[in-house]
């Protein structure tokens, strides 16, 4: 483990987690990296590295919130009243200093505060302004979250900040654009903007809330009551405000013949990063991570090696954190090594790293929730019973407590360890979503 440490910026470290034994013949190598950014927020960071900033100086950040305005948020009254107030409680989070924006979304995008193309600087007063603009919001029109994303990400750019954050709020589905217009829109903004999505109600689509999320690197959740939007929204801002290093990326390089097979967070949530690799130098790619604060996360990786001799030893991949330079350079914040040894002791070569074990599991946790709940919208009811009793063993396996209460509202569990479950015959909408949006979070190895 190496680590980046300078008494004025964010510490990063690198923790390597793998049974580096092979079999004869074997190629393939696993290992899980433990990702921890601590001890940010002293002042002066952002001489050392551009891309950091500390609590004590004027934070170099920018953020857009994106309220849902159509004609749908007025059933019930309720919505539309609970996002004026979810929307004022995150402004109130937004620290002195921040540059933010308020948008107003349908089949188009309007600046509701403060307009003109600007973001406005955030004190006592322009809080207090932005919250009297949100009183002018009504409901009325379509949705086209594409356009209110390509808003914010204009008035985003204008800010000279290295951490820029969204939060889109929706309550319907993305009926006035194409799905190909959403992720035009979507390909557009990654990696100049991070957002996180929330679905209000139940008449939105999963997947495409988690999309948005997926693509630019945030959170997704379902607020399936519109009086929890304050306490979320006021959440969110708050971890939004505790971003320190924007821009991170995790670069792995490999020696010759040697290959990533894949790449993808475990931990908080599984996301897919194999195919956002790009290319970072001679057998180098880099992988992106967005915006960090105080955190640890954990990530997957699958290398495949050239095969060798008893005894032999390499290394299969060199992890790196890294952060861009205004240069055009990039800087190492932090280190790990994965390693290969090949050894005829069975014993070794067989057993499987705890790390690896566990985080494999909660990642076919959330393949088999997915693939339970299309089967059972699609009438494979044998299908869905199949996965969604996989899905209730692996949760049970691993202490997945959270999850396992989730799919206790979809399936009656007749036995959790040997995956035997019913199908409800009914179930509440709400339910149902809430399992498919939180499918992806995992819970950490028990140390």
């Amino acid at each position: 483990m190496a680590n980046f440490s300078k008494s004025n910026v964010p510490q990063f470290s690198v923790d390597v987690y793998q049974n580096e034994y092979m079999a004869e013949g074997a190629r393939e190598v696993n290992a899980i990296a433990t990702v921890t950014s601590t001890g940010g927020g002293t002042v002066g960071s952002a001489v050392s590295a551009p891309h950091l900033y500390s609590v004590g100086q004027t934070p170099d950040a920018a953020v857009a919130i994106m309220v849902d305005c159509s004609g749908s948020m007025d059933y019930p009254p309720t919505k539309m009243r609970g996002a004026r107030d979810a929307t004022s409680a995150a402004i109130d989070a937004v620290r002195d200093g921040v540059h933010f924006a308020v948008i107003g979304g349908t089949h188009v995008a309007k600046e509701v505060y403060p307009g003109n193309g600007r973001l406005a600087v955030a004190d006592a007063q322009t809080r207090g302004q932005a919250k009297q603009a949100l009183r002018k919001l009504s409901a009325g029109g379509g949705t086209a979250i594409g356009t209110w994303l390509r808003l914010a990400d204009r008035l985003l750019s204008s800010a000279d900040v290295s951490i820029r954050h969204g939060i889109v709020l929706t309550d319907g589905r993305n009926e006035h654009e194409s799905p190909e217009d959403l992720q035009a829109s979507l390909d557009a903004c990654a990696g100049r903007f991070t957002c996180d999505a929330r679905g209000v109600g139940t008449d939105w689509e999963v997947k495409e809330v988690t999309g948005i999320a997926s693509a630019l690197l945030g959170t997704a959740d379902i607020v399936a009551d519109p009086a929890g939007l304050s306490a979320d929204f006021t959440q969110m801002m708050e971890a939004a405000m505790g971003k320190e290093v924007a821009d991170v990326s995790l670069r792995l390089w490999t020696p010759m013949g040697a290959e990533i097979k894949f790449v993808k967070q475990v931990a908080p949530t599984v996301v897919e990063l194999t195919d956002r690799r790009t290319e970072a130098g001679p057998r180098a790619g880099d992988y992106p991570t967005g915006s960090w604060g105080d955190e640890s996360r954990d990530y997957h990786i699958c290398v495949e090696v050239p095969n060798a001799e008893l005894g032999q030893e390499m290394l299969a991949a060199r992890v790196s954190l890294i952060v861009p330079q205004p240069d055009g350079s990039a800087q190492t914040l932090s280190q790990g090594l994965v390693r290969a040894v090949w050894t005829d002791d069975m014993a070794a070569s067989t057993s499987i790293n705890p790390q690896v074990a566990h985080y494999t599991g909660q990642a076919e946790l959330a393949q088999v929730i997915q693939q339970g709940l299309d089967a059972r919208k699609s009438g494979d009811m044998d299908g869905a019973t199949a996965k969604l009793g996989r899905a209730v063993q692996l949760a049970s396996a691993s202490g997945n407590e959270d999850t396992a209460k989730l799919l206790s509202k979809v399936v009656d569990v007749v036995d959790a360890v040997a995956g035997t479950v019913r199908l409800k015959a009914r179930v509440a909408e709400a339910d149902e979503m809430t399992l498919e949006t939180r499918s992806t979070k995992t819970v950490r190895v028990k140390k």
